[in-house]
């Protein structure tokens, strides 16, 4: 989707916390996760789903923003995503007076119609929910994502007694985004900061001076980190890889890296290795990154007879960049002649010191085409890849 249709918006991000539940070490904000750090993780969604004019990040009052600013750079993807210039602001004493100081530095920039404010310890927010947050704070003026409570909830009094039962159908956990129209929660929040009044969120402050907020849909995923093992997670990708050659005679056959002893080889404009360019495409497809054309397209001289180790190599770097690992990749070779299986090994090694991992994490097995089609008459050969991508 590009930006003329995407909603514009300024993106607040409140990283101005203490991290004090997260035990001793580096803020919560700025430890590792995915291709970067937990603050690099909460904004890309951000990037993704919205025409974000503006990016304000409160970071804590104590702190030097170049670590907000190393956050932010340790993830490859962010310089792809990023093409405005992120505001630092130092936060104050209270989530509350963070928001507002952002605010107050978004205003004098010209910002859009419509402010997102998000909490830095909620990496796992998606796209889906940006956007929906958005759409709704445009037609009714305040949006938020929320859930149902998993648990029944009680109202106690100070001896710990319940005093009132509540109906949890009615009842909602909130999230982050909270979106508003830009003006209208400045002007709360400048109302608010004198009313002698502690407000634990933004939607509390438009409820008072402007009125109902809308409900969204959030998800049971986007939960804050608040203590270590918070960030204990994984996101699995599978991926899906094809391709297939000619053979012809004066050509090499390629196979996984390995120059299999032929008197045919593949018909392509690179080397024509059809193993690796499944695994290639597979690996491509799992990270959401393309396909080996749109990397290597098959008209640029640049790429005629190319080695497609080094084409994978290139890819499989780009792909850890984004901060994913293999998990584990299957192939299926259909070739009616020569036989694979003296050469298997040779290959699942070749392609694990291509992508650098242990070959156990790797299996081709072979097929013939039983005499039928291209394959069966030894005109053709075809591969397919499946691979699992983990990120942590």
């Amino acid at each position: 989707m590009d930006n003329e249709r995407k909603i514009p918006a300024a993106v607040v991000i409140v990283a101005a916390g203490a991290s004090s539940r997260m035990g001793e070490g580096l803020r919560k904000q700025y430890r590792p996760l995915g291709g970067g750090t937990v603050l690099s993780e909460s904004i890309k969604p951000f990037l993704k789903a919205l025409d974000c004019r503006m990016l304000v990040i409160a970071i804590p009052s104590d702190e030097d923003e170049s670590h907000a600013r190393e956050a932010l750079a340790s993830d490859a993807e962010i310089d792809e995503l990023l093409h405005i210039k992120p505001l630092f602001v130092r936060g104050g004493a209270t989530r509350q007076s963070s928001v507002k100081i952002a605010l107050e530095a978004a205003a004098k920039n010209n910002p859009p119609g419509i402010v997102l404010v998000h909490d830095a310890a909620r990496p796992f927010v998606t796209e889906k929910i940006i956007v929906s947050t958005a759409q709704a704070a445009l037609e009714h003026g305040a949006a938020v994502p929320a859930i149902p409570p998993a648990d029944t909830q009680k109202i106690i009094n100070a001896e710990g007694f319940i005093v009132e039962h509540l109906k949890r159908e009615r009842m909602a956990a909130v999230q982050t985004p909270q979106a508003f129209d830009f003006m209208r929660l400045l002007a709360s929040h400048r109302k608010a900061e004198n009313d002698g009044k502690a407000y634990t969120d933004d939607t509390e402050i438009w409820a008072k001076y402007e009125g109902d907020v809308m409900t969204v849909e959030g998800s049971p995923e986007n939960r804050k980190i608040t203590y270590a093992g918070d960030m204990h997670t994984q996101t699995f990708h599978t991926g899906l890889g094809y391709d297939m050659h000619r053979l012809i005679s004066g050509r090499k056959l390629m196979i996984g890296g390995v120059v299999i002893p032929f008197d045919k080889g593949e018909d392509a404009h690179s080397d024509g290795d059809v193993l690796l360019h499944a695994v290639t495409d597979a690996l491509l497809g799992a990270a959401s990154l393309g396909d080996i054309g749109s990397f290597f397209p098959p008209e640029d001289d640049a790429w005629k007879d190319a080695d497609s180790v080094f084409l994978l190599k290139t890819v499989w770097e780009k792909i850890r960049k984004h901060g994913w690992k293999l998990v584990n990749m299957d192939c299926v070779l259909k070739l009616e002649r020569p036989k694979f299986l003296p050469y298997r090994a040779q290959v699942i090694e070749s392609i694990a010191r291509a992508l650098g991992v242990e070959s156990d994490s790797i299996f081709v097995k072979a097929k013939t085409g039983e005499a039928l089609g291209d394959v069966g008459k030894g005109e053709a050969v075809e591969a397919w890849c499946t691979c699992l991508l983990a990120k942590d």
